[in-house]
């Protein structure tokens, strides 16, 4: 009965995670072809406005489009490159290793911190109990030592 419940809830969490995922991904290919639609467009514009209207030749030079259009093509390369090419190696599935990693070195690390604790308590324990032990010690002896004050007489001195 609970299991059935826990394996139903672990399918909801990993079907709303694929389908976050899926929707993501969409995104990213429909921002890249918007990308490239944008592309075309301003290469014929940048083309229309060199070559017909004559436009940034006294600024620039004449030609200026294909520049621009090079630019622009090298940008969207990079697009091409994070879209297809890095999320295909950089996906959930590469950060949930990394998140594992990093999770693995920091319960390394609190193992060996506390390990590191609880030697540090041992040692100030130890050095506690023998203070202690000599403390003891140095009164038992002293106590041997010290002469007995006659009660009688407090401001009477120790003969």
């Amino acid at each position: 009965m609970f299991s059935k419940n826990k394996q139903t809830d672990r399918l909801d969490s990993e079907s709303r995670e694929q389908y976050e995922y899926a929707r993501k991904r969409i995104a990213q290919k429909k921002g890249l072809m918007r990308h490239f639609v944008f592309f075309l467009a301003g290469s014929i514009l940048f083309i229309i406005l060199d070559v017909v209207l004559k436009m940034g030749h006294e600024i620039i030079m004449s030609g200026w489009y294909v520049w621009a259009i090079i630019i622009w093509a090298f940008l969207l390369l990079i697009h091409v490159f994070n879209v297809f090419i890095m999320n295909k190696f950089m996906d959930k599935e590469w950060e949930n290793e990394q998140l594992e990693k990093l999770k693995a070195k920091q319960e390394v690390r609190v193992a060996e911190l506390k390990k590191q604790a609880l030697k540090e308590v041992v040692v100030k324990e130890n050095k506690i109990a023998k203070e202690q032990e000599a403390l003891k010690s140095m009164t038992d002896s002293t106590k041997t030592e010290l002469p007995e004050v006659k009660k009688n007489n407090s401001n009477q001195l120790p003969e």
